[in-house]
C-alpha cells in the first residue's frame, strides 16, 4: 500500500472512529489521520493474531485494512481518553 493510500485510509478511519466514540477531542485533521494510521497498524496486528496466527503479512485486501483500521482507531482513541482522563 502507498503512502498515499495510507494517509487517505488513516484519514477516514481516524473520521469515523471519532464518530463512534463518544466525546469532543481537540485534535485536527492531522491528528484524526495519525489516529487512523496508528489504528490500521493496531487493528492490522490483532487481526492477523486473531484471525491468521502466525501469518503477519502487510498485503491486505482494502476491505479488511478498512474495516482494522475503524476497529484499530477506535481502541487507540479509548486508550488515549482513558489515559487523558486519569492525568
Amino acid at each position: 500500500m502507498s503512502i498515499v493510500w495510507m494517509i487517505i485510509i488513516g484519514l477516514i478511519a481516524g473520521a469515523i472512529a471519532r464518530l463512534l466514540v463518544p466525546g469532543k477531542e481537540s485534535f485536527g485533521w492531522i491528528g484524526t489521520i495519525v489516529l487512523g494510521v496508528v489504528g490500521g497498524f493496531v487493528g492490522g496486528t490483532l487481526g492477523s493474531l486473531v484471525f491468521a496466527p502466525h501469518k503477519l503479512s502487510f498485503r491486505q485486501p482494502i476491505e479488511h485494512t478498512f474495516i482494522g483500521a475503524i476497529v484499530g482507531a477506535v481502541i487507540v482513541l479509548i486508550i488515549y481518553k482513558f489515559v487523558r482522563a486519569r492525568t
